[in-house]
């Protein structure tokens, strides 16, 4: 396994981790996505420490809760041997002060997800949604105080807008604060809006993206294709309302190619999918998800060898969209790799 830094900060993180939103499995959502109980999910995370896989992703709204307990009761008696990330901010009930990142919310979902996961304290902390009704001010500070108490070790945001991630990072400067270090975002050959304008913020402020659904709220499985529609049973036909949608002939012509390449290389089509990510800029790990061990190992396959350079070049010609203005002019002329050579 290959290690990196998240972002600009110390913490070096696998290239591939591990969510838990499989854990416990309560809900409509979080059922269809998986149900593991302690016992199932302590085979799963040897499975991924045999594979150098430390970095374990939750989150207190995964099944009210029950992801963090299952995930807590699973690493008992190894917390020194893994990375926990967790987050917050997301509705865990109806009373006002149940959702955002107040410092009256933020402090009680810290003291909560300690509990639950049988820690004293969480190596990242991220923010699950910007809550507009909260000043960064606010937020920033609070982040800070959990820091300095040792009950968070580094924070970051997920699903954030570009204009408030710069904020809180401007702020965080001004005043001596720690910085925002991770972003853990949405990614895939089907979902690239995150180069636009996320990934150019995070090369120059050093934010590690953590990439959820790498294989596209399981489009990208090798399932799926021009004369496979979704399987019975499939998970999708629970989750695809959740899912940010694609157009089916883009999608399909994404599948030819994967399918193509997975050939060529004796890979499976979600090792080739998961490794095109691994090798995108600003990318510090690719969050894989497994419902049982047969599907965790085949994930694990994606790491220890690389895409050629032509294969990567098919791969991003036939995923590739038009990004959306203001980018649009820029990325028609010849002249943008000048701009952003990291970037193309």
């Amino acid at each position: 396994m290959e290690y990196r830094q998240l972002g600009a900060s110390g913490l070096r993180v696998p290239a591939l981790s591990f969510g838990t939103g499989t854990f416990g499995g309560k809900g409509p959502l979080f059922s269809a996505w998986g149900q593991s109980d302690s016992a199932e999910a302590r085979r799963l995370i040897d499975v991924c420490l045999d594979g150098g896989v430390t970095l374990f992703d939750t989150a207190d709204v995964y099944s009210n809760g029950a992801s963090e307990e299952v995930l807590g009761q699973a690493i008992r008696g190894r917390r020194d041997a893994v990375l926990i990330s967790t987050k917050t901010g997301l509705p865990m009930g109806d009373g006002p002060q149940d959702w955002g990142a107040s410092r009256t919310r933020l402090v009680r979902a810290v003291e909560d997800a300690l509990r639950r996961l049988g820690t004293d304290y969480i190596d990242l902390l991220q923010l699950h949604a910007f809550d507009a009704s909260t000043p960064t001010e606010e937020l920033m500070g609070t982040l800070a105080t959990l820091i300095a108490a040792g009950k968070v070790r580094y924070a970051g945001v997920s699903n954030y807008p570009g204009w408030q991630l710069m904020k809180a990072q401007g702020l965080a400067e001004r005043h001596g604060l720690p910085r925002l270090v991770a972003h853990q975002v949405y990614y895939s050959l089907i979902g690239r809006a995150y180069e636009a304008d996320l990934m150019p913020l995070a090369a120059d402020q050093g934010v590690g993206a953590l990439v959820w659904s790498p294989l596209g709220w399981g489009r990208l499985t090798g399932k799926i294709g021009r004369d496979r529609p979704v399987p019975e049973g499939s998970r999708l036909h629970e989750t695809e309302q959740f899912a940010p949608p694609v157009e089916p002939e883009h999608l399909y012509r994404v599948i030819d190619a994967l399918e193509a390449v997975a050939a060529e290389t004796g890979k499976t089509v979600p090792q080739v999918a998961i490794n095109w990510l691994l090798w995108r800029p600003t990318v510090s790990s690719v969050i894989i998800g497994a419902r049982n061990e047969e599907q965790l190992r085949q994930n694990l396959g994606a790491v220890g060898w690389a895409l050629t350079p032509e294969q990567v070049s098919t791969l991003d010609k036939v995923s590739s969209v038009l990004p959306p203005y203001p980018h649009t002019p820029y990325r028609q002329q010849e002249g943008f790799a000048r701009l952003a050579p990291a970037l193309v």
